[in-house]
């Protein structure tokens, strides 16, 4: 398929998604508790479990998520001076009740080096981060891959470019340089990107697929009214929902 058939198909399926013919009317992120969109408790709220969002299904995570924070025994793994005061099997205990954390060892690890990041470095709160970076997309995720080891697993290709659109969903920030944040290559878009022609067989074999599919999608839709991060929900319900038939 050529460029210009995959981009005719793709703005089909944006429509398709708009009209809601690819379902998606609840997004995994819907699951929570409405706080102040620009407060600390909602940057906290959708920054900490996208770090465990790898290889499990996203529902059920931001389900777990939203009843961590409601249970008033365990909410307090949401506030990172809290966390790093805390001893570290009951951390473990609070974040595993509702199975936020489904790797009780490595994952309650992984969520308690963010929060140290966090009261360390930004004040117990990821908005710092984002305003010592300008909100500029290009500074935000150079910062982040220049320091990983602060910042486990949020700092990977699909979830630190996914993290970037959630908090442009679900926060009153807007950042610049939006187009920076790629098409967040999970599984799902990685097969949509298959069955669009984006790549082929063989890429899809590849070990580093998810970075050739999104840097796939950056040259496509260089020069397009489009961001990148534009087509991900699109393909990520349509590959989710059994491809339905694009028309």
């Amino acid at each position: 398929m050529n460029k210009d058939e995959i981009l005719k198909k793709m703005e089909l399926l944006i429509l398709m998604h708009k009209r809601g013919l690819l379902g998606g009317e609840y997004m995994p992120e819907d699951s929570n508790p409405s706080l102040d969109r620009n407060s600390k408790e909602n940057f906290l709220y959708f920054t900490l479990p996208m770090a465990l969002n790898y290889q499990r299904n996203s529902y059920k995570l931001w389900e777990s998520v939203l009843k961590t924070y409601n249970d008033e025994e365990t909410r307090n793994v949401f506030f990172p001076h809290d966390v790093v005061n805390m001893d570290i099997d009951i951390l473990k205990e609070k974040l595993t009740k509702y199975k936020v954390a489904l790797q009780p060892n490595k994952q309650t690890e992984i969520w308690y080096v963010l929060c140290k990041t966090f009261v360390k470095y930004f004040n117990n709160d990821p908005l710092a981060l984002l305003k010592n970076n300008n909100f500029d997309i290009l500074k935000i995720k150079n910062f982040i891959n220049i320091n990983k080891k602060m910042f486990p697993y949020l700092s990977g290709t699909k979830i630190c470019n996914y993290w970037l659109y959630v908090l442009e969903q679900y926060t009153n920030f807007k950042f610049t340089n939006r187009s920076e944040i790629s098409v967040a290559p999970d599984t799902h878009v990685i097969q949509a990107s298959l069955k669009l022609g984006l790549i082929n067989e063989d890429e899809y074999s590849l070990s580093n697929n998810a970075i050739l599919v999104a840097e796939k999608w950056k040259e496509l839709l260089k020069n397009t009214k489009y961001d990148p991060i534009d087509i991900h929900t699109p393909l990520w319900l349509w590959s989710r929902g059994g491809f339905k038939e694009v028309d």
